[in-house]
């Protein structure tokens, strides 16, 4: 998933009587770093963009092509189904059988999204509203807060950075909060902290979810983006998961197709069928010249995906072993395109992560984000997105170096 809306601050003072859904959004803490960095670039400064997890590199050609050819077909440019294209949906299917040895249906278990971002919002559309509450992960991606928030449903932010203390959480709270929570929500490897979790975890979710009678939504949107030969699992793969979740995928970071908004709900079919119905309402489906296109990239270019992997994993590197040599270590993640730092001292006593992250910025002319964006429990840590080429990741060490008055130690 993508970073939410820049301009958007959902604390500005509205002239006109807007629902009260707005008004239940969190600040947007980004929108002043997001004004700084527009402001530099427009006079003219080079400013290194950390910020935003949106991919840079390009599809494959191939995909690009078909996009063009289907695109010159007149048969294509008439309104979609909601659900999506059921050749698609094979598609993806038979990727879930490959990768997970999970088998699904494609007319009734699996729907296409406009990006899984959407299929996130809407499935909290169908399944939550006032007076229910949803479990979320803290640090938080913005939309899963905002989702909730959006749905007029509750929330419980639970810390995830020790996965089985999490589920842990989970079990107390679902024991002694009446009623119990509706829906919980997971997302590894998880944005923005990296956290990941073996298939085990998912084993104990499921017969938590089994026992406190809550439903699940998995957004696995960085399974393409993994190291060191760490293999994100599917929730979907634990025996009788389908039958209290839903999984979100998507082509935005492994195939480079942020842009196009492209990804799907997989899972329980009632859920499924839940959010198509929302889905009817709102949109006619996505261009399906894109689907058509998509079918390409999931049927030809796996090989792209993978290398793609590496290209994050060596950018990784660059980064990490370069603010190391700086005297700031951070710990090398094993999925995402992000790096969760802990900001180091005497900062990290001196300033919050948002005064951090405005320090790099208007000093170092590199943007981050600052960790207290993603909630209360993110303060004292920066996220820096994997986006840009592994010589302009060094220029940023470099010009970081120079911001703090730090040098760097060669290598031994």
């Amino acid at each position: 998933m993508t970073e939410f809306t820049e301009n958007l601050d959902p604390n500005q003072r509205f002239s006109i009587p807007v629902a009260e859904r707005l008004r239940r959004l969190p600040p947007y803490l980004f929108a002043q770093i997001n004004k700084l960095r527009k402001e530099k670039r427009r006079a003219g400064e080079d400013v290194i963009d950390l910020g935003m997890g949106n991919p840079s590199d390009p599809p494959q050609e191939i995909v690009i092509e078909k996009l063009a050819e289907a695109a010159r077909d007149p048969r294509n440019h008439g309104y979609s189904e909601a659900w999506g294209l059921l050749n698609l949906r094979r598609e993806v299917a038979a990727r879930y059988f490959r990768r997970y040895g999970v088998r699904l249906d494609p007319e009734r278990e699996i729907i296409v999204c406009l990006g899984s971002k959407e299929g996130f919002s809407h499935m909290c559309l169908a399944l939550l509203g006032p007076g229910d509450t949803a479990i979320v992960p803290t640090p938080s991606y913005p939309a899963h807060t905002f989702g909730v928030a959006l749905a007029g449903a509750n929330q419980i932010l639970l810390e995830v950075t020790d996965p089985e203390k999490f589920l842990s959480n989970v079990a107390y709270t679902c024991q002694f909060m009446q009623p119990r929570p509706k829906v919980v929500i997971v997302n590894f490897p998880h944005n923005p902290t990296t956290t990941v979790v073996e298939i085990d975890f998912y084993r104990e979710l499921v017969k938590l979810a089994n026992k406190f009678e809550f439903m699940v939504i998995s957004d696995l949107a960085y399974a393409d983006v993994c190291f060191d030969g760490y293999q994100a699992p599917s929730f979907l793969a634990v025996p009788g998961a389908i039958k209290v979740g839903v999984e979100l995928t998507t082509m935005s970071k492994g195939y480079n197709m942020a842009g196009w908004r492209v990804g799907f709900c997989c899972g329980n079919a009632e859920m499924v069928r839940a959010l198509a119905t929302i889905k009817t309402y709102y949109d006619y489906g996505m261009f399906q010249p894109i689907q058509v296109a998509t079918i390409i990239a999931l049927r030809h270019t796996e090989a792209a995906v993978e290398a793609q992997a590496k290209v994050y994993q060596r950018r990784r590197d660059v980064l990490c072993e370069g603010l190391a040599r700086l005297g700031w270590p951070i710990e090398k993640p094993k999925a995402t395109m992000f790096v969760w730092a802990k900001i180091p001292e005497p900062w990290a006593s001196q300033m919050t992560s948002f005064e951090f992250a405005m320090k790099l910025l208007e000093e170092a002319n590199v943007a981050v984000s600052p960790g207290g964006g993603f909630g209360p429990a993110g303060e004292g840590y920066l996220r820096l997105a994997l986006v840009e080429n592994e010589n302009r990741l060094r220029q940023a060490v470099r010009q970081i170096g120079r911001a703090l008055g730090l040098k760097s130690v060669a290598r031994t």
